[in-house]
């Protein structure tokens, strides 16, 4: 496992991966900052494109990531996160609109549980569900930081 930690608009970003793919990205200003053990090997290396498509996306050359990803998860989870990626950039949805989209309509509050377990925050898309309501709901670098993040891709909400 390796890790590096990179600079954005929106504070340092921590990213780890394996040979298969980028396992995390965190914002590590929000409420949940990554924690780095032992297990995990420094190496700039191995996220030379992941920082490059980074600095594209925050500066609004990139709308779409392209990147080998290894999240680990739940079968479940796994399927609430297929369907996060779905989501273009501008867009926003609701739980229920993943849920129907996991053909598992019953599954709103599982699917935010899912959602909320997401490893890999902004290339899997998880600050683009927001409430029914259309207003913002959590997120684990913090609801300031989802508004941004919508702002900065031009989608719509209420506060």
């Amino acid at each position: 496992m390796y890790f590096t930690i990179t600079a954005s608009p929106y504070g340092d970003i921590a990213l780890t991966a394996n040979e298969e793919g980028l396992t995390a990205l965190s914002f590590q200003q929000g409420a949940s900052p990554l924690i780095i053990d032992n297990s995990y090997t420094e190496s700039k290396e191995h996220f030379i494109e992941v920082c490059k498509q980074l600095e594209e996306y925050f500066s609004g050359e990139r709308i779409v990531f392209n990147l080998p990803l290894a999240p680990q998860g739940t079968p479940f989870q796994q399927k609430v996160w297929q369907a996060l990626t779905t989501i273009k950039q501008g867009d926003t949805q609701s739980y229920l609109w993943i849920a129907k989209k996991i053909n598992n309509e019953k599954a709103v509050r599982a699917v935010g549980a899912a959602n909320g377990k997401n490893p890999i925050a902004l290339i899997i898309p998880c600050h683009r569900v927001i409430g029914a309501n259309g207003k913002l709901t959590g997120y684990a670098g913090g609801l300031g930081l989802k508004a941004k993040l919508l702002m900065h891709e031009k989608a719509h909400f209420t506060v």
